[in-house]
């Protein structure tokens, strides 16, 4: 693979990330943004760990997990500056049945196959877009519109490469060495943080 050919981020010039007008609503979607299960929280840890256990088998998939990271820590930091001109506190955390609940890496999926790894990081990433897409149509802020747009387009360009890197593996049964496994019987035993997402 051809690092120097992948697109990782939009080449559209970013809006200015500012908002017409301060409301609640939408300061919660732009907080489910930063700390939801399906979040760019979510996806910059999952990105940095896919990052390291595949760095020695395969270099350029570990480096693309990496710089796709960086995309996403952007992501994260333009929805906190939003969170705080919105008038919340951009923890990472989301509003969830009435009350705050705080983000949690027991949030991601973590499997071992070097095809489901890949493709649990495309179906992470398709379904951050429909959420953006989701937003885009009840907010009815131009100016918050206009940002969660510009994401979309980066977030599309990781499913692209995501894509690319599927079909170059084309289903390849390789598994990560035992000591990057969880044993399921011990993970059900006592491993697992109760689960809050």
């Amino acid at each position: 693979m051809d690092l120097s050919t992948l697109v990782f981020a939009d080449k559209s010039p970013w809006p200015a990330v500012e908002i017409v007008t301060v409301n609640e609503l939408y300061g919660k979607a732009m907080l489910s943004n930063i700390g939801d299960c399906n979040s760019e929280m979510s996806a910059i840890s999952l990105y940095v760990y896919n990052s390291m256990i595949t760095k020695r088998y395969f270099y350029d998939i570990a480096e693309c997990f990496h710089r796709i990271s960086i995309e996403e820590m952007h992501h994260l930091n333009v929805f906190g500056e939003l969170c705080i001109m919105l008038g919340t506190d951009p923890r990472l955390w989301s509003w969830q049945n009435g009350r705050m609940r705080y983000w949690s890496p027991s949030c991601n999926h973590y499997p071992t196959n070097i095809g489901a790894l890949v493709s649990n990081a495309l179906n992470g990433e398709l379904e951050a877009i429909k959420k953006y897409q989701w937003q885009c149509q009840w907010i009815h802020d131009c100016r918050i519109k206009a940002i969660l747009n510009r994401i979309i387009a980066d977030e599309l360009c990781h499913v692209q490469i995501f894509r690319l890197i599927l079909a170059e593996l084309n289903d390849d049964p390789f598994e990560l060495p035992y000591d990057y496994r969880i044993c399921e019987e011990d993970r059900k035993k006592d491993c697992d943080p109760p689960k809050t997402c």
